[in-house]
């Protein structure tokens, strides 16, 4: 009997070591979410998947007019391409502001005052691309 004990309590701690790598190798991949990056008084308004790769958030602050715009990594590591950009719509050829270079988090933030103005907005991280054109206008 005490050779069973020994081998039931071998099988279930073999057993919950397989299961529980099982759980881990099992979890879902990290999404990116709004951690504040424009500073207080930013509040999102708008956002837009980055592919698979993040999301690129837009912000307004309404005590100052100001939109900020951050593009940020889904599951941050070695820093990669990544920009960002805000422009009033339309932003043509350009963006007024724009910050772009290799990041391991998030790229921006960028600001721009456009109270009563529509946005362009956007993020963009290894050549994927996310945003919107003429939005949030007023």
């Amino acid at each position: 009997m005490h050779k069973f004990a020994k081998k039931a309590a071998a099988v279930a701690v073999a057993t919950g070591i397989s299961l529980g790598g099982l759980l881990v190798s099992a979890s879902p991949a990290a999404a990116a979410t709004y951690g504040g990056e424009c500073g207080s008084g930013y509040k999102v308004v708008n956002e837009d998947n980055i592919g698979s790769k993040g999301t690129v958030y837009l912000t307004y602050n309404s005590s100052n007019g100001y939109n900020c715009v951050v593009a940020k990594r889904n599951n941050p590591g070695s820093a990669i391409l990544m920009e960002a950009g805000l422009s009033v719509s339309p932003a043509g050829n350009h963006w007024d502001v724009y910050d772009g270079g290799y990041y391991t988090t998030y790229a921006g933030p960028v600001y721009l005052h456009a109270s009563g103005q529509c946005v362009d907005w956007m993020g963009r991280i290894t050549g994927t691309e996310g945003g919107d054109r003429g939005t949030n206008c007023g």
